[in-house]
């Protein structure tokens, strides 16, 4: 098999590359030459005591190790591919905790508790609120007379306000949870100053505030989610701390990653005239998928392998750690026509942007994809004639296809 042509040392998880760029021609040319392919790191540089991983770049792949959680393990390293070289392994084996990090059969026994959350008619529930919400947000965007920043100003506000009404947090409260948030995941940045332990503090409070909102329904049960995740004793419940993990997963996978699937879907139609155009005349039920898959705000997530195995022609170890890389399968031409070109109307749509199947397929997607299809019609009625004013500043992340600012005006 030929060597694919990369540099030297090249990296997928490297957050000085994710702050520059998705490397969509990297992820090509693996998928065409080796699409299961090692990628060496020195020992402990993701805080993993271990020489690398093994990049999962194909469509077919990552959906085979998505739906094989016995053989790839999210619980045994976690889900999160590269933390802080600095990272003690008792601050990542605590992070078991999270759904997002649990195998079944205790994985099968949280999610089958906590989707109560996210029944087709809770959803439902929100809608008028959160197209409200949208309405108004926008508006008040409308109301900036020069160039905004249109994550700030428009993206952040509706993912956050979606989860704090999805589980009754106070209107008062929410900006805390907000702040809380963006800490836990902005530790690789440095224009944020924020540092591991500064994360670590944030997530701890969150999780205090969500395990008293837990203890406070135990105690005076409402007819509200939390209580039916707590209280209902009947059909088993959720620990207050267990709670407290949900609210933090939520945090982050709710609200940090449909942020920035409106940022780039905004960035998208602006430098996509004719699908903006198409978009605001037709409106089309598509759009949020395909903003999904051009986005793709987790690139990746890892596993990890309880046993000898192959895939891709590979021989996997048992203990080796597997990158699968959403960002490639959703540009992989052997299941998408033309997947370099944004299209609004493209059906199907068989993304891997919330997931690639399996235990862990995304509990929210209705629930973002409400978001998205909200936010863009109301920007699509207030202010049709947005336009850019600058570049997207992205984050810097090893594994968050983030972007931390998009300054945009309205004629």
């Amino acid at each position: 098999m030929p060597c694919p042509a990369l540099p030297d040392g090249f990296d997928f998880t490297d957050p000085d590359l994710l702050r520059d760029r998705v490397p969509l021609p990297e992820f090509a040319e693996l998928r065409r030459v080796e699409p299961v392919h090692w990628v060496a790191q020195p020992s402990n540089l993701a805080g993993f005591q271990d020489e690398g991983y093994w990049a999962v770049t194909r469509h077919a792949d990552v959906k085979y190790v998505s739906t094989h959680p016995e053989i790839f393990s999210s619980t045994v390293n976690t889900a999160i591919i590269r933390f802080n070289e600095h990272i003690e392994r008792d601050a990542i084996d605590a992070q078991r905790l999270i759904l997002l990090n649990m195998d079944p059969p205790e994985h099968t026994r949280v999610r089958q508790i906590v989707q109560r959350v996210f029944t087709p008619r809770a959803i439902r529930a929100l809608e008028d609120t959160l197209r409200a919400r949208a309405r108004a947000i926008v508006e008040t965007a409308r109301a900036h007379s020069g160039s905004f920043d249109f994550v700030t100003q428009v993206a952040c506000e509706l993912p956050l306000q979606a989860i704090a009404e999805l589980i009754g947090v106070p209107q008062d409260d929410r900006a805390k949870i907000f702040d809380w948030s963006n800490k836990m995941i902005a530790y690789d940045d440095p224009e944020y100053a924020i540092t591991e332990e500064v994360g670590a503090e944030s997530a701890t409070e969150l999780i205090a505030y969500a395990m008293n909102m837990a203890a406070d329904r135990k105690q005076c049960p409402a007819k509200d989610i939390v209580t039916t995740l707590v209280a209902a004793e009947d059909e088993g419940n959720l620990a207050s701390d267990e709670f407290g993990f949900f609210v933090l997963m939520l945090s982050v996978a709710g609200n940090e990653t449909t942020r920035n699937a409106i940022t780039h879907g905004m960035h998208a139609l602006l430098t996509h005239p004719e699908q903006w155009e198409l978009y605001k005349r037709e409106r089309p039920a598509t759009a949020a998928e395909e903003i999904v898959r051009w986005a793709t705000p987790v690139v990746s997530f890892q596993r990890t392998a309880t046993q000898d195995t192959e895939l891709g022609g590979k021989q996997i170890k048992k203990g080796d750690r597997v990158g699968i890389f959403y960002s490639s399968a959703n540009h992989d031409p052997d299941v998408f026509d033309h997947p370099d070109v944004f299209d609004v109307t493209r059906d199907p749509n068989p993304h891997l942007g919330f997931g690639g199947g399996g235990p862990h397929y995304c509990l929210g997607k209705s629930l973002a994809v409400l978001e998205i299809d909200l936010i863009f019609n109301a920007i699509a009625d207030a202010m049709p004639d947005l336009r850019l004013t600058g570049d997207p500043r992205r984050l810097r992340s090893a594994w968050i296809n983030g972007v931390k600012e998009l300054q945009v005006s309205h004629r």
